[in-house]
């Protein structure tokens, strides 16, 4: 890398991993508010794959002439801060860059953002580890608000595909909720799900008082609701519609350094779930695309730059 540019993952017309291309562009200086990080990790999410793919292009939402940015959580090192920031140089930290229509994304060396969009990594945690937070971590901790406190008598709640990113921080998020919870999951992730304390199924039936649903099945999750109840997914306008007087939400993920720091404090203290699957160099950005879409992953891709 030159002094004056750095590398990154784009997506000029999208098809598949098979888009992804690795370019230099200039560095960027941070402004007020802002902080440069020199990027450690950034995680592949299936979000990334529905960009490569062309699928948020083709409803609209992203209209980029030159190339989209690819990547929505990272974790690194400050090197440089703008005027009014209370991160020196040095802080390690973590954070998120939301929205798809957009220039450049954690698939990066560096990156500037606003320092309220990330939070200080504790010690103890590793950057990889810490990667995996800000994405997966706000997710699930959004879903669970949306579910809110269970209600008395009306608490079994199924989380699809419980041994994932999202869906493992479900699990343990919504007990504290009071909720019941049971992990849908694969006849292997069975010892891990029940060590979230959660119950476990390879197959649901029908009635659940709620469904969260990471593992995004749609229909097929709402019809495992009962009656009046509820169903939380993780694609604003692209889930179910709701029927039969059940509630049906999405998650939109939005930056919240508090609850980040919050999150990554309680993985640093191993309360809640980190699970890393492999770790490549942006070179191979495009073989991580491949493996994640096969599915089955228990753990993200990670980008080392």
């Amino acid at each position: 890398m030159s002094a004056a540019t750095f590398r990154t993952a784009v997506v000029r017309t999208p098809n598949g991993p098979d888009s992804i291309e690795i370019i230099d562009v200039p560095v960027a200086e941070p402004g007020p508010g802002q902080i440069r990080v020199a990027i450690a990790a950034a995680t592949v999410n299936p979000t990334d794959l529905g960009v490569a793919a062309g699928f948020f292009h083709a409803i609209g939402l992203v209209q980029q002439p030159e190339h989209t940015g690819l990547g929505w959580e990272f974790s690194g090192v400050v090197d440089a801060a703008g005027p009014g920031v209370d991160l020196v140089p040095g802080t390690r930290v973590a954070g998120l860059v939301t929205g798809f229509d957009r220039d450049y994304g954690t698939y990066a060396e560096q990156i500037v953002v606003a320092a309220a969009d990330v939070a200080p990594v504790p010690d103890g945690l590793d950057l990889l580890a810490a990667t995996t937070v800000p994405l997966n971590g706000l997710a699930a901790a959004q879903v669970v608000d949306l579910l809110g406190d269970a209600p008395a008598g009306a608490a079994r709640l199924l989380v699809t595909g419980a041994a994932g990113a999202v869906g493992a921080n479900v699990t343990v998020l919504a007990q504290e909720r009071g909720w019941q919870v049971t992990g849908l999951a694969r006849t292997g992730d069975e010892e891990f799900v029940r060590g979230l304390g959660a119950e476990f199924t390879t197959h649901a039936e029908p009635h659940w008082d709620a469904v969260a649903d990471p593992a995004q099945l749609g229909d097929l999750a709402l019809g495992l609701v009962r009656d009046g109840g509820a169903y939380v997914g993780l694609r604003p306008g692209l889930g179910p519609s709701a029927e039969r007087g059940i509630s049906v939400t999405a998650v939109v993920t939005a930056s919240d350094r508090t609850r980040l720091a919050e999150l990554l404090t309680r993985t640093a203290e191993g309360q809640l779930p980190a699970r890393v699957h492999a770790v490549v160099p942006l070179d191979r950005a495009a073989e991580a695309h491949r493996v994640t879409a096969e599915g089955g992953l228990r753990g993200r891709y990670i980008i080392c730059p």
